[in-house]
């Protein structure tokens, strides 16, 4: 914060500019006594004052309650609620979106060698070789055979995949 000298307002004339050169005075112009600093101006008006700092703060006593061990443990049985019932829903609705529990008997037990033809992706790839088993667990088989690190795949690149 800066203070500000709030005194009395000062009657004296300004004295001209500070910033003249050094040398002897010119013809026109007055001397000025350079061995004292003229005091700091401001305009005129009452002193200055201060009413806060401008930020709002709260009157309310802030006491924390501690929190109770039932509540605590409430709060535990919620959340494995909610986490067992969002585990429910994910299954069931996979069984009702036409996966299986069981996701290893949709899927094709012969494998084979095939090569990758122009302009096909991994997902056209496990439609081409497996088309009764879902895509995205065959092309998830495709890439742990071959230790795929991305699902880009090259023209002429072979493969060991399902077939079935």
């Amino acid at each position: 914060m800066t203070l500000i000298h709030a005194g009395a307002p000062s009657t004296a004339r300004p004295r001209g500019p500070f910033n003249r050169p050094a040398g002897p005075p010119s013809v026109g112009r007055a001397r000025v006594d350079r061995s004292r600093r003229p005091s700091p101006s401001r305009p005129e008006g009452p002193p200055l004052c201060y009413r806060g700092t401008g930020v709002g703060m709260s009157a309310a006593a802030h006491r924390r309650r501690p929190v109770s061990p039932a509540t605590t443990l409430a709060l535990a049985l919620l959340a494995a609620l909610i986490t067992v019932w969002l585990g429910l829903v994910a299954h069931f609705g996979d069984l009702v979106n036409g996966g299986s529990a069981d996701s290893g008997a949709d899927m094709p037990d012969r494998l084979a060698v095939v090569r990758v033809e122009a302009g096909e992706s991994l997902r056209d790839v496990a439609a081409r070789v497996a088309p009764d088993a879902p895509v995205r667990e065959v092309t998830s088989r495709i890439r742990e055979l071959n230790a795929l690190p991305s699902t880009t795949l090259a023209t002429g690149q072979t493969l060991i995949a399902p077939v079935g």
